[in-house]
């Protein structure tokens, strides 16, 4: 098993080489990109590193984190490794659980693992309380348009992921910024890949995020809905037609012809001040009631529907 490791550098002169430091001796690469960084971080790494692992890569215009961890994807599936683990070089997240990350990847219960700051109350008491209410919206909102319903704190940075899963996704369509590491799980949803949460704390610096709520949540509520839809077409209309697919459809359609029939009528009765008689109320809610019956069941049909097999093979055995 050949583990490498993936460091966005981007104004982290001041600790990515502790970072580097702190990887242990399990990981053959360490793939640090700079993403046209203004403080020439890259520079600063070849200058000053004496790790003979770490290889430094350019960009010569700011790609974004996204951008930059799919350079360092590329790069591993080239040099032939078989675990890419993303770590931030801002000192924020902990070297020391990378076999955490890799561990159910090389086992075979997963084909990509995530950091989950919210797996126990202990972890959050280091998350300022604007990122914890951002967090928790962005999780209910990843769930419904990812379909990864156990899984938690999505924007977690703190990755690994098996390359031959890489190989089965379009790189290159990623998202580039924020929004990278929710696209990647929308992604991976789309080809049936096993996501595993790995518990980890949050860890803080003194250094402002640029990360803000009020900007992102309206920003990412669009993606996510857009993702909702296209996740939605292509699992329940086009790859396959179940029983999870008739749900939704009869449930949209009778909560449709109820909602019409009741407006209709509703609207005359106001017009005409002639009250609806009980018939009519019955035939509005009766469609309503059942279609949304049919809604619940599809979305427990798709909860239960969370993949469970790994699409890779186990890359050690189980004794180890």
């Amino acid at each position: 098993m050949r583990i490498a490791v993936a460091i966005p550098c981007y104004k982290v002169t001041e600790h990515v080489l502790g970072v580097i430091a702190a990887i242990g001796p399990e990981v053959q690469a360490i793939y640090a990109v700079d993403d046209a960084c203004p403080d020439g971080s890259g520079r600063f790494i070849e200058e000053n590193n004496r790790d003979p692992r770490v290889r430094v890569l350019y960009h010569a215009e700011n790609r974004g984190v996204g951008g930059a961890v799919v350079t360092a994807y590329e790069a591993a599936i080239a040099d032939g490794m078989d675990v890419v683990v993303k770590v931030d070089g801002d000192g924020q997240m902990n070297p020391a659980l990378l076999p955490q990350f890799v561990r159910p990847i090389a086992r075979g219960q997963a084909d990509y693992t995530k950091g989950n700051r919210f797996y126990r109350p202990e972890s959050l008491r280091g998350m300022p309380p604007v990122r914890l209410f951002g967090n928790a919206v962005l999780s209910l909102m990843t769930k419904f348009s990812c379909g990864y319903w156990s899984s938690m704190d999505p924007t977690n940075g703190y990755t690994a992921v098996h390359t031959a899963v890489l190989r089965k996704l379009p790189l290159q369509k990623l998202e580039r910024r924020y929004f990278f590491e929710t696209d990647m799980l929308y992604h991976l949803n789309t080809i049936r890949a096993v996501v595993h949460d790995v518990p980890m704390d949050a860890v803080y610096g003194e250094e402002a995020s640029n990360l803000k709520v009020s900007k992102v949540l309206p920003e990412f509520l669009g993606k996510h809905a857009v993702r909702l839809v296209k996740r939605y077409a292509y699992l329940y209309l086009l790859r396959d037609f179940n029983i999870g697919s008739l749900y939704s459809l009869l449930g949209a359609m009778l909560c449709l012809v109820g909602a019409v029939f009741g407006g209709v009528h509703w609207l005359d009765s106001l017009l005409t001040g002639r009250a609806a008689s009980s018939g009519t109320v019955m035939l509005a809610a009766l469609p309503l009631i059942i279609g949304i019956q049919f809604l619940i069941a599809f979305l427990h049909y798709d909860v239960s529907n969370v993949p469970r097999d790994a699409l890779t093979p186990t890359l050690v055995d189980d004794e180890r």
